[in-house]
């Protein structure tokens, strides 16, 4: 009997705050099917944020919720497609696709979205170029990254310069992608850019300044919030697998 109190406690009292304060949906169902596991997840995902606010405790609270339900966004972004067939309701399933890395259906709604007074629009332009990287599509990308730089704006961006970098990377211009892959490490928050120049160095046999970016890169990374780490650590993965990797040339 005491293990049952004990096992229930936790899912009972998270279940009252649910009700209260109006979010029983589908918290009562998660916390019933799962008294381990789901107050533990409902505490970081809503009590966590409630008590300490501030952009770390949202992040957590996001971590929590995309673990417990991954196609969340995606969903709604599907529903509100099918209410209202807007480019910004498609611009959203792209995006939304392109976070649980479909990149074939991102890809195909990014391009449906380059119509009419959108054609020149820098969201959908490099949103477009990085799904169609994703799917090795780089002459494509290079297009679209040419087609936002000639609009004179959100030219000089870590992400533009990132989306170049992979798009001369994977057609083999490896002096042009230094300069941009560089630029964007410097000036995108995250891991991301700096793991792919990192790895960019140890592909392209500057083993010793890839082990030099390595070490910066754990360095940032063990500053990191140890819940949120899990956000990075598949591009501090990659980048040390490339510089174990790398033989000098």
């Amino acid at each position: 009997m005491l293990q049952l109190i004990l096992l229930w406690t936790p899912s009972l009292l998270c279940g009252l705050h649910a009700v209260r304060s109006g979010r029983a949906q589908p918290w009562l169902w998660i916390l019933v099917i799962a008294p381990g596991i789901g107050p533990l997840i409902y505490v970081f995902a809503i009590l966590v944020p409630e008590w300490m606010g501030g952009r770390t405790a949202r992040k957590l609270g996001g971590v929590a919720q995309k673990a417990l339900d991954p196609e969340r966004d995606y969903r709604a972004a599907k529903l509100a497609l099918e209410d209202a067939e807007t480019v910004g309701n498609r611009m959203r399933l792209a995006q939304a696709a392109a976070a649980l890395g479909r990149w074939p259906e991102a890809e195909a709604a990014w391009d449906q979205c380059v119509i009419g007074q959108f054609k020149d629009d820098p969201v959908v332009l490099l949103g477009h170029a990085n799904a169609l990287l994703e799917l090795g599509r780089y002459e494509e990308a290079l297009k679209r990254l040419e087609s936002l730089s000639a609009l004179g704006k959100e030219n000089d961006t870590g992400p533009v310069a990132l989306a170049y970098a992979r798009a001369y990377e994977g057609l083999g211009r490896n002096n042009d992608a230094d300069a941009p892959f560089r630029f964007a490490a410097d000036r995108i928050p995250g891991l991301e850019a700096a793991c792919r120049y990192a790895a960019f160095l140890a592909n392209t046999g500057k083993s010793e300044e890839a082990r030099i970016a390595l070490g910066e890169i754990e360095r940032r990374y063990q500053k990191i919030n140890p819940q949120l780490r899990v956000l990075d650590r598949q591009w501090r993965d990659m980048a040390a697998k490339a510089v174990v990797a790398a033989k000098p040339v």
